[in-house]
């Protein structure tokens, strides 16, 4: 088993920014895809980003490309999203995910094993 915890969420002016942190224990860390996912209220989970095992790859969807950064530092157990020029469409409850899987087929909530407990991101206009 692996047990995830979020944190970093908060309120944010539109144009802000906010760093999601993804602590990871329980089991080996490194060898996991790691995603993000959100989810505002009534609406689907998505998908935001995920980082292959060694941080050499990552995949971001549309909407937040050229915002947001995927970041993982495997020493520390600890996944990381860096979300620039936030917008109110950003809001919703972040999620961090780990997949054993490649990031290539990793990109669906479906593939994604274990789930941290979110943490609520609110961009005010």
């Amino acid at each position: 088993q692996v047990q995830l915890v979020e944190s970093g969420g908060g309120l944010v002016q539109a144009g802000g920014s906010l760093r999601l942190s993804c602590a990871a224990s329980g089991r080996t860390f490194s060898t996991w895809t790691m995603g993000w996912f959100r989810q505002a209220p009534g609406k689907e989970r998505e998908f935001v980003a995920a980082i292959s095992w060694n941080g050499a790859n990552t995949y971001y969807t549309d909407s937040v490309k050229g915002r947001f950064t995927i970041s993982r530092d495997n020493a520390k157990n600890t996944v990381y999203l860096q979300m620039n020029s936030l917008k109110p469409e950003d809001t919703a409850v972040y999620y961090c995910a780990a997949a054993d899987l490649p990031l290539a087929i990793a990109t669906t909530t479906r593939h994604y094993d274990y789930w941290g407990q979110g943490t609520q991101v609110t961009v005010s206009s």
